[in-house]
């Protein structure tokens, strides 16, 4: 029997979320948690169950929990509820879909979401609470830090370094070897050909 996931966030990325994970098999959704005007209603046939400050009781019944807040401007949503779920012990397991090539020599971290179509290869690193989003590409040996979002079809090349809480945006090409800061919002469809430093903002 699958075991119980409750999903955190209830908007457009919870819908992907809600596909890999129905697709992947492993879990059974529980159920969903968002604002508190929300609260009755419904994504894709799952309840809206509660809000943040229900999390304790509902995690009672449901030990793992999974993020499905998106993240375009800012990784500190996302990170704020990674923290709180991890603090309320709750477990936050990786998700890869079936439609996903992830290689046997990558590592990939907890809560890390990799939708359908996206490819990660061997010894690449991706860490905790990332979302690599429909067919981005994580080449070999690139590192990508916690809380980051590399978007649909987005192209990590090799030996990339992504810092934490960066932004890499659909259709965007990072050459091999570049290092991207902490905290960078990389846009849709940019090139980037030289190392970016904390905090840079590169549009197309």
């Amino acid at each position: 029997m699958a075991e119980r996931l409750l999903i955190v966030g209830a908007g457009g990325h919870a819908a992907t979320c809600i596909d890999v994970i129905e697709r992947q098999g492993s879990y059974a959704i529980a159920g969903l948690v968002d604002m508190p005007d929300r609260v009755g209603q419904d994504v894709l046939g799952y309840p809206i169950l509660g809000a943040d400050a229900d999390l304790p009781e509902l995690l009672k019944g449901c030990g793992h929990a999974f993020i499905g807040l998106g993240q375009i401007r800012s990784a500190a949503p996302r990170q704020r509820l990674y923290d709180l779920l991890v603090g309320l012990g709750a477990t936050l397991p990786v998700v890869v879909s079936p439609a996903a090539e992830v290689s046997r020599h990558a590592r990939l971290g907890a809560g890390t979401l990799v939708a359908h179509g996206a490819i990660v290869q061997p010894r690449a690193e991706v860490g905790q609470n990332c979302i690599i989003n429909s067919r981005a590409l994580v080449e070999h040996d690139a590192r990508i830090g916690d809380h980051c979002h590399i978007a649909t079809g987005a192209i990590v090349n090799g030996g990339v370094v992504v810092g934490d809480g960066s932004f890499v945006g659909s259709g965007a090409v990072v050459r091999e070897g570049v290092t991207i800061g902490k905290g960078c919002f990389i846009g849709a469809g940019a090139l980037v050909k030289a190392d970016c430093p904390d905090g840079t903002v590169l549009k197309r």
